[in-house]
């Protein structure tokens, strides 16, 4: 059992008073990401909530077509599968570990009465709304608006910020192609553009490494805005008393491991 003592990578979680983490506590359960783990499909019951602590996880939307596009991402300041909270038996959206990392994993049956008991764990619930809904807001203005080649750097800058890799990010182009809504010829071409900008150092099979202050020369204005809001809403959980400081590393295995199959 994990008592209120114990230090969590997750900063939603690390933001709850001792007495109402504790009712959590003993339903907690850790679990490896390997990357392009699939956690949750849309359509799917949401019978866990996943409490990243380290990693990048990307929110998709499947269109009727087949194609798919990302509407954000989140790493150790979010939560999965929330919606239930709010009365929704299934998701509206599949998450995809773009980062490999590790979460805590608790039945939405355990989740709910607590819910119900403690006012902070509603505040967290509400938070982390507010700040998925202003991603998702500003991720629709970004496309709308701004060119690919800023939107990819965009969207490396915000995965780059929920990865203690160094410069390196584990990214394919068809991840790439999906976090963009883009065909693959396209990424290619942004790839060979970030390039001769120097804002992509090399991109080997699967790794693509950054030059961090070019790359946020080509981003649009939206990485600080939207990175500057969110952190600003999140942050308002943490106002009240913290059991302990967020560490990335904390749910490190041992634990459950989900693959790419999402077993």
């Amino acid at each position: 059992m994990m008592d209120h003592a114990t230090r969590v990578g997750n900063r939603l979680l690390a933001a709850l008073p001792p007495a109402d983490f504790a009712l959590l506590a003993p339903h907690l359960r850790k679990v490896v990401l390997e990357r392009d783990a699939v956690l949750v499909r849309s359509g799917d019951r949401i019978e866990h909530l996943l409490f990243p602590c380290s990693g990048a996880i990307a929110f998709i939307v499947d269109l009727p077509n087949g194609q798919t596009v990302a509407t954000g991402v989140i790493g150790h300041e979010g939560a999965i599968g929330l919606t239930s909270a709010l009365g929704a038996s299934r998701s509206p959206l599949t998450a995809v570990a773009r980062v490999p990392g590790s979460l805590l994993q608790i039945p939405a049956a355990q989740f709910l009465p607590a819910l119900g008991r403690s006012p902070a764990i509603a505040s967290m619930v509400h938070i982390f709304t507010r700040s998925l809904l202003t991603q998702f807001q500003h991720v629709a203005a970004c496309n709308a608006l701004h060119s690919v080649e800023a939107r990819m750097a965009r969207w490396l800058l915000h995965i780059h910020d929920r990865t203690n890799d160094g410069n390196f990010l584990p990214l394919t182009q068809e991840t790439m192609s999906e976090l963009l809504g883009v065909r693959r010829t396209t990424v290619t071409h942004v790839v060979s553009a970030l390039r001769a900008s120097r804002a992509l150092k090399s991109n080997r099979r699967g790794q693509l490494e950054i030059d961090r202050p070019r790359l946020e020369a080509v981003a649009c204005e939206c990485y600080k805005v939207m990175s500057r809001r969110i952190d600003r809403i999140v942050s308002q959980g943490s106002a009240g008393r913290v059991h302990a400081a967020p560490t990335r590393d904390a749910c490190q295995p041992p634990g459950k491991r989900l693959s790419r199959a999402g077993s």
